[in-house]
């Protein structure tokens, strides 16, 4: 009876452990996304990392005090890790066939990290979970930077809402999907200025004025990190002053004969030739309702680069009631003051790129070089308010193709997707105009050390 017993209990340990084992090697049989930049010291598992590394489920990210990385994920989002954090991709599993089944689960253990949810997160996100140390983060299709040590965690919003809560009760680390209940506390992007902190034994999120706390204060973006709709208060989202500019850009070697040397511009007319732009696809027409005095947009570079001056300053055109729709490190857009136009609701349109201003910036040596810019397309769907744009981008002998999509906002603001994501090898930020035109600043990665940055301009 004993020798029966013994095998029979050996063999359901066995099986146990080799269930284990399986489950431990499944953790990081899948693929969970693939390094798309990095820079400074960046381990996974604390094995150096490089450019389009596979990173797995179950390993942990970490960066050095001037590392910087970015993982695109297996269903077109992006987690950004800035210096001195920790992450662990928990669980990434995405299936395709049933969205319902996608489950992932991501942890910062320590510092910064941004994340941007992905085609699958956004069809499950039921199934999403974000832990820090203290505090559980679910999505609603979102944008979100988090600063995390192991007694507070501070939440700001780019884009969409989340919600959070502390952990008790039944929210605990070891669960899937967000904590809702009712001392959880939702954030959404429309709230300006405002952040959710959660400290350690607290259920309930606070909702606080973002401070010099925020995550892009304590760990500030790149400037090629993708821009986000964030009011958040962190530094991605406010325009440097003039003078800061002047003091880091001063030693920027730049050769661009079409720089302009005026400080406040005229509106933007285009010319009268062109003849390096294809000629735009046919059109659909939509109804425009007229406006009696129509905003306008002016674009221009704010920045001092090479000791040149900006080509526009937007101090009086806000002070006159204009409207900031855009802007980066060097350019803005200004919709100027007018009457509210309205954007069509059907049909579809296609512009063709007329002017721009663009250089690449090279971080090892610090050294910016001009650009060009050709075969421009811009095509709006009303329909779907979707837009679709690209160009090839032309510097030292090289050719770039440059191509970008997202989505049209109710008052004709351009919203693009983060380079890296779906499809996406820029960052675009806009408007349309009223007056059949548009504009956009763009940023793009072109290779480990080189930053395209620019602003384009565009009419039927």
């Amino acid at each position: 009876m004993w020798s029966q017993i013994v095998p029979n209990t050996m063999l359901r340990r066995f099986a146990a452990g080799v269930a284990l084992l399986g489950g431990a090697a499944l953790a990081h049989a899948g693929e969970a996304g693939r390094i798309v930049f990095v820079t400074g010291d960046v381990q996974a598992d604390s094995k150096k990392v490089a450019l389009n590394d596979a990173i797995q489920e179950g390993q942990e990210l970490s960066t050095g005090k001037d590392g910087y990385v970015y993982l695109k994920t297996a269903d077109d989002g992006l987690l950004i890790l800035r210096p001195a954090s920790r992450a662990r991709i928990v669980t990434y599993h995405v299936d395709r066939k049933v969205p319902s089944n996608t489950h992932v689960k991501l942890e910062l253990l320590s510092g910064v990290a941004r994340s941007v949810s992905g085609t699958a997160v956004k069809q499950a996100r039921q199934n999403f979970r974000f832990n820090t140390p203290v505090a559980a983060i679910g999505v609603r299709g979102t944008d979100f930077t988090v600063f995390t040590d192991q007694e507070t965690s501070n939440v700001t919003v780019l884009s969409g809402a989340i919600v959070v809560s502390g952990f008790g009760g039944a929210c605990l680390p070891t669960g899937g999907g967000p904590c809702e209940h009712n001392a959880s506390r939702e954030l959404a992007a429309g709230q300006a200025g405002q952040m959710l902190r959660v400290k350690r034994g607290e259920a309930t999120p606070q909702l606080l004025n973002a401070t010099n706390a925020s995550p892009d204060t304590v760990a500030p973006p790149r400037s090629d990190e993708p821009s986000g709709k964030s009011t958040g208060g962190g530094q991605a989202l406010v325009e440097p002053t003039l003078d800061a500019q002047k003091a880091a850009l001063l030693q920027i070697q730049v050769r661009n004969n079409n720089q302009k040397n005026e400080l406040t511009p005229p509106v933007i007319t285009p010319p009268t030739e062109v003849t390096s732009n294809p000629t735009p696809p046919e059109t659909t027409t939509p109804p425009v309702t007229p406006v009696a005095n129509p905003s306008q947009l002016v674009w221009g570079r704010w920045a001092v680069v090479a000791e040149q001056a900006a080509t526009i300053d937007a101090a009086p055109l806000l002070a006159a009631g204009g409207k900031r729709v855009a802007y980066s490190n060097y350019y803005t857009i200004i919709r100027t003051k007018g009457d509210d136009w309205e954007v069509p609701q059907q049909g579809s349109v296609g512009f063709v790129l007329r002017d721009s201003d663009a250089f690449v910036m090279n971080s090892a040596t610090q050294k910016a070089t001009s650009a060009s810019l050709q075969n421009g397309q811009l095509n709006v769907d009303f329909d779907k308010r979707t837009f679709t744009t690209g160009f090839d981008l032309l510097t030292e002998g090289q050719t770039f193709k440059l191509k970008g999509n997202g989505a049209v906002g109710d008052k004709g603001d351009l919203s693009g997707m983060p380079q890296f994501t779906n499809g996406a090898t820029m960052n675009v930020n806009g408007s349309l105009g009223p007056n059949n035109n548009a504009a956009y600043i763009f940023s793009s990665r072109l290779d480990a050390q080189r930053v395209a940055n620019g602003v384009t301009y565009w009419t039927k």
